[in-house]
């Protein structure tokens, strides 16, 4: 419908009077009426009452004033919205992260923003999982992309997609065709972990700390694309989620079989903000790209 009839329909309804209304919008008093007039001839009802006193809405006309004035406010939002992202000319967004998302995840997402956003720079410096949360939590950092280990008052998630952990191992690897493994099923050979396995604080051994079964590490890094290059040349299998692998993974290059084991099989991997900061369009735009990144990819096998 109309923008014109939108605006004009609203106000001679807060009016109760179109002389009333055509003063508030500046306008004259026969462009509201014969704008009005027109609709209700297209649409076949009366849409106001008119009385010497003014005029009422009718019942037709009150569902069509709740839907006016949703379109309104909303296009109110849009408005504000867009003024703002054109005032967002140059800036500056801190991202935290683990490693894996580095891989492809961050960098389709950041060329999606960068054509909004052209002049808006981007810093990306990746951490263990908990130190991304601290870095939120101190204001250190805009964007946060990590396990969603334990919550953090002062941490807010904006999404989160399921990561469960799993063996990265070559096509011809005796692991490859299982649907699942199990820690004992692994035991036997060399792993590629990353480096804070070394001081027993990473996920992994915190989550297989009851457990009898040893793991056999043969590389530590804290690089994913050392720990590919390591597990294709079959210098030992990865233990990772698939996120850093995926492009590997669907080509055929690498397999991915998930882990059983409770707390490595329930991982998910979450965007998060300061839970007391504002979301501006800019940070909302790259939040929403990771996101829709994250959701595009099926994560468990």
């Amino acid at each position: 419908m109309h923008a014109n009839f939108l605006k004009y329909f609203d106000e001679v309804a807060r009016q109760r009077s179109i002389r009333k209304a055509a003063q508030v919008l500046n306008v004259s008093s026969t462009s509201v009426n014969r704008n009005i007039l027109s609709t209700e001839k297209r649409l076949g009802v009366a849409l106001f009452d008119r009385t010497p006193e003014g005029v009422e809405v009718t019942a037709v006309g009150a569902i069509l004033l709740e839907h006016c004035r949703r379109v309104l406010h909303d296009w109110d939002r849009v408005r504000v919205l867009i003024d703002d992202m054109r005032d967002l000319r140059s800036g500056h967004l801190r991202v935290y992260t683990v490693d894996s998302i580095t891989v492809s995840i961050l960098p389709a997402a950041i060329r999606e923003f960068a054509q909004v956003f052209p002049d808006i720079s981007i810093s990306v410096t990746t951490a263990q999982p908990e130190d991304v949360v601290q870095a939120i939590a101190a204001g250190d950092a805009d964007i946060g992309i990590a396990f969603a280990l334990t919550s953090h008052p002062d941490v807010r998630m904006l999404s989160e997609k399921s990561a469960p952990f799993g063996v990265i191992v070559r096509p011809e690897h005796p692991l490859a065709g299982r649907s699942s493994v199990t820690i004992e099923d692994i035991a036997p050979y060399r792993l590629v972990r990353t480096i804070d396995a070394r001081g027993g604080n990473s996920i992994i051994d915190q989550a297989i700390s009851s457990l009898v079964t040893p793991l056999s590490t043969h590389i530590f890094t804290n690089t994913l694309l050392l720990a590919k290059d390591m597990i294709l040349a079959n210098q030992g299998i990865g233990l990772y989620t698939k996120i850093g692998f995926f492009g590997e993974v669907e080509t055929g290059g690498l397999n991915f079989v998930p882990l059983v084991q409770d707390t490595l099989t329930q991982m998910r991997i979450g965007v998060m903000v300061s839970a007391s900061s504002t979301i501006d369009p800019a940070k909302r735009m790259l939040c929403d790209a990771v996101t829709r990144e994250m959701r595009g990819m099926r994560l468990d096998s």
